[in-house]
């Protein structure tokens, strides 16, 4: 059985310099998995690159 490489939503949230609003957002429109864990959240590394890979890439400078 492979156990998955697990962060907290802490960890998720520094990782990807997005807010905690902004995860959850992600979670409820089903483009990011959590896991619970009583009640700690936890998000699969494999998940969260995952979801990175999922966004749009834009060509230019940011805005």
């Amino acid at each position: 059985m492979d156990i998955p490489e697990l962060m907290t939503m802490a960890d998720f949230l520094v990782r990807y310099s997005i807010g905690r609003t902004t995860a959850y957002r992600e979670v409820a429109a089903g483009r990011l998995k959590i896991r619970k864990l009583g009640t700690a959240t936890r998000i699969a590394r494999a998940d969260a690159e995952a979801w990175a890979n999922s966004l749009p890439a834009r060509e230019g400078e940011a805005a």
